[in-house]
């Protein structure tokens, strides 16, 4: 299995999430009532953990989930699972961003559950957010490739199109990023920092990851119409010594490779 996790999650309706978190929060506010908003989010986790045991929550902390492809391999670890049902990713921060609804949305598609919940300690009232996956891995290993304007190895495509197939898609796409350098030999084979200029001034160097001497690749993950963003990477190209950039987006439903050359704009 490309995907591994100690905890096989049983199945969470709505409403059982509901009357679960009910009485789950009942420690988080309790835990927030006895240290305030000025501990380390590592008091946090362990006093909230431990008021959960005791409540006689079943608790798991810190659980690996193992992602591979070939010899590709990478370990998150979930802040805390109770239950064997729920996911809590617990923070000590400012507020919440869409980046950490973004890292939770990964770990419930990583594992296929379909409800979690962030809880962050640091304001001065505990702030939550709960996050569904509404879509299964069988879902998103079912897109659609849009390829018309591609003109980029074929070694490269078949790559790319095979790890998603094996993970499908909506995962953090600095995963899928970091894989494919990986498979590509790492980046002493594929990162490098180019001169960039303007009319012949020298700006300094930029860093590019090529699948070739003479291209780069680039990965987005942007819903909807993206069509705007092509005109940032044809300027970035223009000023560049490659010849093109091969621009691969990874939407839920669609994956779209394209294939930019020097001069198109």
């Amino acid at each position: 299995m490309p995907i591994t996790c100690p905890i096989s999650f049983k199945p969470l309706s709505t409403e059982d999430f509901g009357r679960l978190d009910y009485s789950v929060m009942a420690s988080a506010f309790a835990t927030h009532k006895e240290f305030g908003r000025l501990a380390d989010e590592v008091i946090y986790q362990s006093d909230f953990a431990a008021r959960l045991a005791g409540a006689e929550f079943e608790i798991s902390r810190e659980v690996p989930v193992t992602v591979s492809f070939g010899s590709f391999s990478k370990v998150y670890l979930l802040d805390l699972v109770v239950d064997e049902k729920a996911i809590y990713e617990l923070k000590a921060v400012a507020r919440l961003t869409s980046e950490h609804v973004a890292q939770l949305l990964n770990y419930l598609y990583l594992v296929e559950s379909e409800r979690g919940k962030l809880v962050n300690f640091r304001p001065a009232s505990v702030e939550t957010k709960f996050v569904n996956a509404p879509l299964s891995r069988e879902h998103r290993q079912r897109f659609v490739v849009n390829e018309i304007h591609w003109n980029g190895p074929n070694v490269f495509r078949n790559l790319l199109i095979d790890l998603l197939r094996d993970w499908g898609t909506g995962l953090e796409l600095l995963l899928y990023h970091k894989a494919i350098v990986h498979l590509l030999g790492g980046d002493e084979r594929v990162a490098f920092v180019l001169p960039m200029t303007r009319n012949g001034i020298s700006l300094g160097n930029q860093r590019f990851f090529l699948s070739d001497p003479q291209s780069a690749f680039r990965l987005t993950a942007l819903p909807g119409d993206f069509s705007p963003y092509r005109s940032h990477v044809e300027r970035l190209l223009q000023h560049s010594p490659l010849s093109s950039i091969h621009w691969i987006n990874i939407d839920l439903e669609t994956v779209t490779l394209m294939t930019i050359t020097k001069g198109s704009r």
